[in-house]
């Protein structure tokens, strides 16, 4: 009896060591499976990544960066934002507000300083600012045969060869100024000191009548009727026609006293300029 309770007690302790063995083994397999599953999940991330989540950004206005010099210069009549600044053209004031396509365009015999010329009108400055009249000498001389009258773009090249057809028959000649006259403009922006012209006129009004043809059949404004033909020499800002009457005599007699005789301007007429925005067209005279 006590043999046979002592078998069925080890039979007991044994089918229990089996049964708790057995469940460490599944459970160690259960962990084997598990690890080996994380394992191919692994491997399977690394050669196929999540997708990652659309991101929304946020749209934010980006500043206009401006345009390279080279780039700009191709286009040369484009609007300038500082082109109607007086303060970048010595305080002078267009005549007109200037537009894209529109360009400024006159008609002129070029006046090439001779001799002598430079210390002349040095001398005049200096006795005009001792008058309280400040002026500026001009960029470049000359003698205008038009008004400035505004071109539009596409008239430019059947314009200057209208011109040029016009001109082909007027002949080069010489003409002389010595007598100094006070101008401004039509605005009374801007007041000039100027040197009339005393001889050749008669050839300038052929000229003009030439001109101002062209410019009739472009619908634009003729030269004055009663022109008075000069060289601007100097300028300054504002009306100052009569204050610088006042002391005219005086700057004449430094053109009348001059070292070597009375100063005679000489204007040699063998071309005629256009100037239009910033092109120049010139057109020979016949000899």
């Amino acid at each position: 009896m006590l043999l046979q309770i002592t078998m069925l007690v080890g039979y007991s302790s044994s089918s229990e060591e089996d049964s708790e063995a057995g469940e460490v083994t599944a459970t160690t397999c259960q962990s084997e499976s598990c690890s080996q599953k994380l394992q191919e999940e692994d491997d399977d991330k690394e050669h196929f990544p999540a997708k990652k989540k659309p991101r929304i950004e946020k749209l934010v206005p980006q500043k206009r960066l401006p345009l390279p010099g080279c780039l700009l210069a191709m286009f040369p009549d484009e609007e300038d934002p500082h082109t109607e600044n007086s303060s970048l053209h010595g305080g002078r004031i267009r005549s007109f507000k200037h537009e894209r396509g529109n360009w400024a365009t006159y008609i002129y015999l070029p006046y090439h300083p001779e001799e002598g010329f430079e210390e002349l009108l040095e001398e005049l400055l200096s006795m005009a600012g001792a008058k309280g009249v400040v002026l500026t000498p001009q960029e470049e001389f000359h003698l205008s045969l038009s008004q400035t009258v505004v071109l539009r773009h596409h008239w430019i090249q059947p314009f200057t060869q209208n011109l040029r057809a016009s001109l082909a028959n007027c002949k080069r000649f010489w003409c002389s100024a010595g007598r100094l006259k006070v101008y401004s403009n039509a605005e009374r922006t801007r007041t000039f000191l100027g040197m009339e012209v005393s001889t050749g006129h008669a050839q300038l009004l052929d000229l003009v009548r030439v001109v101002d043809k062209t410019m009739t059949e472009f619908q634009l404004d003729t030269f004055y009727k009663d022109p008075s033909f000069h060289v601007s020499l100097a300028w300054c800002v504002g009306d100052l026609t009569e204050k610088m009457k006042e002391f005219l005599q005086e700057l004449q007699s430094v053109i009348d006293e001059h070292e070597e005789g009375p100063f005679l301007l000489r204007l040699d007429c063998a071309e005629l300029c256009c100037r239009t925005g910033n092109k120049s067209f010139r057109f020979p005279l016949e000899l």
